[in-house]
């Protein structure tokens, strides 16, 4: 399966294929002309395909490798002076290309590598986790943390090409499953009821994963769709964030240690969509099909936080502009719009 995203010279290509990852030589030959690359990966990730792909690569290029553990904890701003120091000692110059190879914390990290590296480089993502693959590695939204919060400083940085090899979902615990499909219920949410409806229809992930390659492109072309009409994130993208608003300050509350971030997205959908029928903005029992669907693929909905311990975290929203707060909402399952208001909204409910 292939798509383009369309932002004329800024354009891509996404393949999503079983095994492409036998194929990323001749792929990328594609879009890079130049001779050396090197990959940005973790310790769990790297072990499991880094040699193979560095192998594939060999014949036409130069291939260097810099591997750091893997986890939220290594995207840090701190962290950038190791990357920059190995792409300088490899002599990685403005013509040559980096690849992020692992999850979201990879793509988010390696890619702002190569925005900022020589003022940019090239840059191919080649997602391992199902989050990245359905959500963070398309968009061009490259970032670091900073102690106060989460992707503070980043970037808009879009890749040369995508590469999705749905096989790599093979080697991943339940846990980081369960991450993923918190992404992909978003996506039903916000905009697809049909794909909300088709999640709910499997028994779990292992049926789901019969479907992989066709849930993979639904969410993507969502996401591609609504990238291609807001590139920078102040209209129609918000609605990307459905559930980030509590997400993030829930992350960042447990020190990003005790929930993932695709776990933490899930408490905050419910949770804004059970304040926001409070309210009369959403259909009643809305929030009764989120839960639902988040038990059946073992995603938490609750924390039990009081509100008012998570307000420093949500004051340092990316999507707090001039004190005013743009929340996504609910109208029904598969309909969402942006609701300018602010903290005190959220103060409606006690606890998270």
């Amino acid at each position: 399966m292939e798509m383009i995203v369309n932002l004329k010279e800024h354009s891509y290509p996404i393949y999503i294929e079983k095994n492409i990852l036998k194929k990323a030589n001749e792929k990328i030959k594609t879009v890079f002309k130049g001779k050396k690359i090197m990959i940005i990966s973790d310790d769990q990730v790297y072990p499991l395909y880094g040699e193979a792909l560095t192998n594939n690569l060999a014949s036409d290029y130069t291939v260097g490798h810099v591997v750091v553990e893997h986890g939220e904890q290594s995207k840090r701003f701190d962290m950038l002076p190791m990357l920059y120091k190995a792409c300088l000692d490899f002599k990685l110059t403005r013509t040559d290309l980096i690849i992020a190879l692992g999850g979201g914390v990879i793509g988010d990290m390696a890619g702002f590598v190569a925005s900022s590296y020589l003022r940019g480089v090239q840059l191919v993502q080649i997602p391992t986790s199902l989050l990245a693959q359905v959500d963070s590695s398309v968009g061009g939204k490259v970032a670091v943390d900073l102690p106060d919060g989460k992707n503070l400083v980043g970037a808009f940085y879009h890749p040369s090409m995508v590469l999705i090899d749905p096989t790599t979902l093979k080697t991943l615990s339940p846990h980081f499953i369960n991450d993923g499909m918190g992404e992909v219920i978003k996506y039903g949410c916000i905009k697809d009821k049909n794909l909300f409806d088709k999640l709910n229809q499997y028994h779990g992930f292992d049926e789901l994963y019969e479907s992989i390659d066709d849930i993979i492109y639904t969410c993507v072309d969502i996401k591609r769709d609504v990238v291609e009409k807001d590139q920078f994130d102040f209209g129609d993208r918000l609605l990307l964030n459905f559930g980030h608003t509590y997400g993030h300050a829930i992350e960042q509350y447990y020190h990003y240690k005790k929930y993932s971030h695709g776990e933490a997205v899930a408490m905050g959908m419910y949770q804004i969509t059970k304040l926001s029928e409070t309210q009369g903005m959403t259909q009643s029992h809305t929030s009764d099909q989120i839960k639902e669907i988040l038990e059946k693929y073992h995603l938490p909905y609750q924390c039990n936080v009081v509100t008012q311990d998570l307000m420093k975290a949500i004051a340092l929203d990316k999507k707090n502009i001039n004190n005013s707060l743009s929340l996504v909402l609910l109208k029904e399952i598969g309909h969402s719009f942006v609701y300018k208001t602010n903290q005190e909204f959220l103060l409606k409910k006690e606890r998270v």
